[in-house]
């Protein structure tokens, strides 16, 4: 990874500082480049900030990224934010967290439009035939990823079985699945404590990469100290910067308007991001197509192709779903179509990323003042084995609607399948590059579709 910055000497880091203008021009640059989901984006924040600028210790990142991995949310934003915080204050945690996000954003409005516009073409249209495929075998990735990280014992896989069921056959809604799962896990842990300790995915910080701006032994700044005054102030900024817009909506449109509805819905949604983004796509399937009708089946299986190629974090996909909601439903009319779709992406870009902010600036204080290991609790580990089994009912999901396009009583698409089985032997068996098989299948879809299969 190509880096503005040379490494610095560690006589040179000693006597440096971290200005503001050289943070906010990497924030401004990892919104672009953060490819490759949670994983990649954690990478490059790390060589970046531990390894070549030498900002923060190697134990304070890991200390950091441990709590943001028990948090609802996208962990890399909220890690960003976090580092942003822990540098520049308040203000530094808002750029890094709204940089990491809003290049994504309007990227995918631009994008989404375009779907919109011209995904009828043929040209799009063959794109699209093998990117699907290559989104079906990228849910089973990270079904096979997390399942093997999380599932090391039976009541951990038998909890992810009965998840997949609960959601395949009985149509369960998610947050029900959450909740579930959490209480098995608060009863289990205490009756067989053994079967719901899983290690945390990234372990104790045992190297070093030489003196940092922000060390192991650097006192906390006193912005970061927990006090219950700054708790409760950060408290009600947070309820007033969700409480104003939905009042204005409601005030305006009412409760039963499109774009109330988005705000409550991606709040809730927000909230149930244990795991990721591909453990709430379920429930954002069941609200937004099944319930509200926003966009189709489809167009949610090509929403999360365009969300795994922009940068930003996957759960962007909930732009495209507010903004294909807002121009299909022609919110301002049906002139104002495109500004219909950027408003409501806008809106649950907004509802779906304001916890995230909250969740730091209000936590961050107490996770400096133990500069210690945090362990995934026990109704956690239980979320997570459930996660897997939601997942794996996604990719069912995506799998039907791929491999049998006009429904089971109609022809099998046996060349999707095989597009798929290819994909998935690449990610899972060979590691390759997500972006790279996504611009392979889309290649071989396109030829195909050239040639009429």
């Amino acid at each position: 990874m190509d880096t503005i910055e040379p490494p610095l000497a560690d006589a040179e880091i000693k006597r440096s500082s971290i200005s503001f203008l050289a943070a906010f021009l990497f924030w401004l640059k990892l919104g672009f480049i953060s490819f490759g989901g949670p994983a990649g984006q954690i990478s490059i924040m790390h060589q970046e900030l531990v390894e070549n600028r030498r900002w923060i210790s190697e134990r304070r990142f890991l200390h950091a990224l441990n709590f943001c991995m028990l948090l609802p949310g996208p962990e890399a934003q909220q890690l960003a934010t976090y580092m942003g915080w822990l540098m520049h204050r308040t203000w530094g945690g808002i750029v890094a967290g709204l940089l990491f996000v809003l290049p994504s954003l309007l990227i995918l409005i631009g994008l989404s439009w375009a779907y919109i516009a011209f995904g009828h073409l043929p040209l799009i249209a063959g794109l699209f035939y093998g990117i699907k495929p290559a989104v079906t075998a990228i849910v089973l990735q990270a079904a096979h990823r997390i399942g093997s990280r999380a599932l090391k014992n039976n009541t951990l896989r038998l909890i992810a079985v009965a998840s997949f069921f609960a959601i395949f056959a009985l149509n369960v809604p998610f947050p029900a699945i959450v909740a579930a799962a959490a209480l098995i896990g608060y009863f289990g842990g205490r009756i067989a404590p053994d079967k719901f300790q899983i290690g945390g995915g990234h372990g104790k910080a045992d190297q070093s990469f030489g003196p940092a701006l922000i060390d192991d032994d650097t006192p906390t700044p006193a912005h970061a100290r927990f006090s219950w005054r700054g708790l409760i102030k950060i408290a009600g900024i947070g309820a007033l910067l969700w409480l104003i817009p939905m009042a204005l909506l409601i005030g305006y449109y009412g409760w039963h308007h499109a774009f109330t509805q988005m705000g409550w819905f991606f709040t809730k949604a927000a909230l149930l991001t244990f795991g990721g983004a591909y453990a709430v796509l379920p429930y954002v399937y069941q609200g937004a197509v099944d319930h509200y009708g926003w966009l189709t089946a489809t167009q949610m299986i090509d929403g999360l192709a365009l969300g795994e190629t922009t940068p930003g974090p996957l759960i962007m996909v909930v732009a495209f779903v507010g903004f294909i909601g807002g121009y299909t439903k022609a919110l301002f009319g049906p002139d104002s179509l495109f500004l219909a779709g950027a408003a409501a992406a806008a809106i649950v870009t907004w509802f779906t990323f304001l916890p995230s902010f909250l969740f730091i600036l209000a936590g961050g204080p107490l996770v400096e003042a133990t500069h210690g290991d945090l362990k995934f609790t026990a109704p956690l580990t239980a979320i997570t084995a459930a996660v897997v089994g939601v997942i794996l009912n996604l990719a069912v999901f995506f799998g039907y609607h791929v491999w049998w396009p006009n429904g089971f009583a109609n022809k099998f698409d046996w060349i999707s399948a095989l597009i798929t089985l290819a994909a998935g032997i690449a990610l899972i068996g060979y590691k390759r590059n997500i972006i790279h098989v996504i611009i392979a299948c889309a290649a071989a879809g396109l030829l195909l579709k050239i040639n009429h299969i």
